[in-house]
């Protein structure tokens, strides 16, 4: 009986697989149909320009010289009603090996696995926003982009492709949030940044980014977080800039400005702001991407203070486009649903209080389930606050907030359906699209969309770039303890001591001193740690750092056994905060790092370099202080065993700066 059950189910996922790829080739086939010829190039009047509606006449829309404003209204009122909602849906989309579109689910690739092939997206949907999750070398991503954008060309309108990313020069993999560097130049985590203190830095590293995306394709910038990281159990804290409101306000600004220059323009890169009003508060410090994390709280009555990085930074700087979070903002409005549900957030708040007229984006997935191959779903949706409701009522609640784009999702014929129903007006959908097609007449995508590869290949990683994000680790380093042992600190460590080493590459470490086996025949062990953290089930679940900071008894117990044997010197990731008053008492020297490489830190450690940074979070004394502070209050935990903005130098000065009071508990 189990025999014929397992063959039973083997051939129904067999069949489902297989007919899942036979209606993805018969799509191909019928969109491929349905494509036309390419814009060709025309001068007339002495004006070059592509006619990207192939009519053989210089319409306004497709004018270089015509102001944004006329172009966008030409355009707009050439549109249908299926290209409008087209426009208003953003998803991830799939790259195909070697710069090939993507015409066949892989796989090798989930991304491919979850959304429709390309040539769906762009010709039966008319779509033309799209996100990259994992993208191939630069080439190759070059390339992909060019024929995409050639795909879009050949559409009725010709209305070019917009291309979104998560941050992508930093060491975080989580697919939700931040992406590897991969052949991009590498710098530290956001947090690391604002270790730095360094605004100029900041801004270079945005110029840099900009330039990567730019000659790869990429337009958009699905940040920076503008979230504080008050509440220290959050998974997200290393794509924010600490939790201070001025330091991040300061960071934010000068970020928008590196990646769109002071204004949006052929060379720069959109940026999105998020999660608007603040996405740190999080209850217990779970996060919004799953039900029990959607309440946001704010039991010291600070829900002001996480505006200021939006007020002082993100509007004054410019940023292109705000999106809002999943979690439910608990009694701050008059209705506890979703921030992109909230109309008194989205419209209220964003639209007429701070009057902010650039796109509003919502975050990904808040109609519908996550499904691989259409069947078995991965994450459900974020519908917080209005689960209830029917997935073409979270579209009208949505859209009657105020977003103008939906993000994660790839169902514009739902928008098409709801104005021929009667239940929403078209006039409602151009107030957005004339937001959207803005940016893209601004970013110069209609006169020239296109790469060059070789440029990508020379551009993309260049060694400048990657001693600028050297130069930015080792301006992130925060050194928290350096003992003095018979007269003298224990940092530098100097000669060619013997050395016992953890997760560091022996490679590496070789250049620096002789290794050994046992922390019993070492002058000194060196061991790079990561911030605890309790592992979550699930697929996506287990990309989140969340729950407890401490390291628990074992692995406790094991460290502390090592630094009985031999002076110790730990290096700690601090994707977020950690809590570790015995690691740091049996240590004689402790350093953080938000990102760094085992050749930075080693330097560090060997004196090439003066360490500068300063936390930008404070790291608790207990587990009893993080359960007892406030989500929404920054640094107010009982008796912190290093404050916000502390930081050593090798020259014994404590460097402690912080833009307010700590609070008192």
């Amino acid at each position: 009986m189990f025999k014929i059950a397992g063959f039973g189910l083997f051939g129904a996922a067999a069949a489902a697989v297989g007919g899942f790829y036979a209606f993805h080739y018969m799509q191909s086939q019928h969109n491929f149909d349905q494509v036309t010829i390419a814009a060709p190039k025309l001068k007339i009047e002495g004006i070059d320009f592509r006619d990207l509606n192939k009519n053989g006449r210089l319409d306004v829309y497709e004018n270089p010289e015509a102001s944004v404003s006329d172009r966008v209204e030409d355009l707009l009122l050439r549109m249908t009603l299926e290209e409008k909602a087209g426009l208003m849906f953003i998803t991830p989309i799939s790259v195909g090996n070697e710069g090939r579109l993507r015409e066949r689910p892989s796989f090798e690739d989930i991304i491919s696995l979850t959304t429709p092939i390309n040539s769906e997206l762009v010709i039966g949907k008319l779509m033309n926003h799209f996100n990259v999750v994992e993208v191939p070398d630069p080439v190759s991503l070059a390339k992909w982009h060019n024929n995409i954008q050639s795909l879009a060309e050949r559409t009725r309108l010709g209305i070019p492709v917009t291309i979104a990313s998560d941050p992508r020069n930093a060491f975080g993999h989580n697919p939700a949030a931040s992406l590897p560097a991969g052949d991009f130049s590498l710098w530290p985590e956001p947090l690391g940044l604002a270790a730095t203190r360094n605004p100029e830095l900041v801004r270079e590293f945005g110029r840099i980014a900009r330039q990567e995306y730019r000659a790869v394709g990429i337009h958009l910038a699905l940040h920076p977080m503008a979230d504080l990281a008050t509440e220290p159990r959050w998974a997200r804290a290393a794509g924010t800039f600490g939790e201070d409101a001025e330091l991040s306000a300061q960071v934010v600004y000068e970020y928008v400005k590196g990646f769109q220059g002071e204004e949006l323009s052929g060379q720069s890169v959109a940026t999105m702001v998020k999660h608007f009003t603040g996405g740190g508060p999080q209850k217990n410090g779970e996060d919004a991407h799953f039900a029990y994390g959607k309440e946001q709280v704010y039991p010291g009555e600070q829900f002001d203070y996480h505006l200021l990085p939006f007020e002082k930074g993100a509007f004054p700087a410019g940023a292109a486009q705000i999106m809002p979070y999943y979690g439910i903002p608990m009694g701050q409005t008059d209705e506890d649903v979703g921030f992109a549900f909230n109309k008194s957030v989205i419209t209220g708040m964003l639209r007429e209080r701070y009057g902010f007229d650039g796109v509003v984006c919502s975050d990904w997935g808040l109609l519908t389930d996550a499904k691989i191959l259409g069947v078995f779903t991965v994450l459900e949706s974020r519908s917080w606050g209005v689960e209830h409701l029917s997935v073409e009522q979270r579209a009208l609640k949505m859209l009657d907030a105020g977003i103008d784009q939906i993000g994660g999702e790839h169902i514009p014929e739902l928008v098409v359906q709801l104005v021929r129903d009667g239940k929403l007006k078209e006039s409602r959908l151009d107030s957005s699209v004339r937001r959207l097609l803005k940016d893209k007449f601004l970013l110069g995508l209609f006169d020239n969309p296109y790469v060059d590869p070789e440029v990508a290949k020379t551009l993309v990683g260049q060694q400048d770039f990657i001693n600028k994000g050297i130069s930015a680790q080792r301006k992130s380093l925060v050194l928290l303890k350096n003992d003095v042992v018979n007269g003298s600190s224990v940092l530098p460590l100097e000669g060619r001591p013997k050395l016992y080493v953890e997760n560091v590459d022996k490679d590496i470490a070789r250049t620096f001193g002789d290794l050994v086996d046992s922390p019993a025949d070492a002058d000194f062990a060196v061991l790079r740690l990561a911030a605890p953290y309790q592992p979550r089930n699930g697929i996506f679940e287990s990309f989140f750092h969340a729950g407890d900071l401490d390291f628990k008894a074992e692995e406790k117990n094991r460290l502390l056994k090592i630094m009985n044997q031999v002076p110790t010197v730990v290096d700690i990731y601090l994707d977020r905060a950690a809590v570790i008053p015995e690691i740091a008492d049996r240590s004689v020297g402790l350093m953080a790092n938000f990102g760094a490489s085992d050749e930075v830190i080693l330097d560090a450690l060997f004196g090439k370099f003066n360490p500068s940074g300063k936390l930008p979070v404070e790291l608790p004394s207990s587990m009893e202080a993080v359960r007892n502070q406030f989500e929404d209050v920054p640094y107010d935990s009982i008796k912190p065993l290093y404050p916000f903005g502390y930081g050593l130098s090798y020259f014994g000065e404590q460097l402690l700066s912080s833009s307010h009071e700590v609070a008192e508990n």
